[in-house]
Parts: C-alpha cells; structure tokens; sequence
C-alpha cells in the first residue's frame, strides 16, 4: 500500500507520482532538510515548531496529510520553482543512488505539479 499525488482531471492517463508512506515521509524529510528544516522538529511530526514559523513556499507540500487532500494550482505554482531549483542544485552533485531518487522523484513531482497548473486542476494526494 502506497500513496499516489496525482492531477484531479479525472484521466487515468495524467502523470503520477507514488511512494510508499516511508517513502513518502524520507522525501519530505529530504526536502525539510533542503529548506534548512528538520521535519522531526514541526508541529505534526513530533516537534513543537509551528509551521507559521517558517518561510518556504514547500509548506503546503511539507505539512500535508499523507494520503488525504489536495494541493490548489496556485499552491502548484508557488512550489514549482523551489523544487526546480533544489533538482538544478543537486542533481549533479554526486552519484549517490539515494540522492538520486531522491532528485528523480522531485522531477516527478513537478511534472505532475506542472500538469495541474496547466490544466488548472488540483493535485489530489490518494
């Protein structure tokens, strides 16, 4: 069992992403950590820091229920060029495999992210 982000059109041939929860939940952690964050800290994951106290326009993304909800096209855009310049950072830097899913999958996502902001629909976390 997994969890699937994938755009609200309703066509079962628009891009997908899937993890599994763990895999889901190393991918925010890698991400939290791209941001200067440590997931483990937030309000949600076990800590105490409040969300309303960081700046980074992953939030939504970061503090999202696993496998229930969606993210609003406009949510989408303001993401989309934070992921885009974690991937260009990154993806180069080393040929560590786990960085590089980790790079693959932040790919993945923007595809989707992009889809949705295209079509202006959602993007539904199932």
């Amino acid at each position: 069992m997994g969890l699937m982000l994938f755009p609200g059109d309703g066509d079962v041939t628009s891009p997908d992403v899937s993890w599994s929860y763990t895999g889901f939940n190393m991918f925010r952690e890698w991400l939290a950590h791209a941001e200067g964050l440590t997931l483990a800290e937030m309000n949600g994951f076990g800590g105490d820091h409040t969300w309303s106290s960081i700046s980074t326009t992953l939030a939504p993304l970061l503090d999202h229920p696993d496998d229930d909800g969606s993210l609003t096209p406009v949510q989408c855009a303001a993401m989309l060029p934070r992921l885009e310049a974690i991937i260009d950072q990154l993806q180069h830097e080393d040929s560590d495999p786990v960085l590089q899913r980790r790079v693959d999958d932040a790919r993945q996502l923007v595809t989707v992210m992009t889809y949705c902001l295209d079509k202006d629909v959602e993007l539904i976390f199932g």
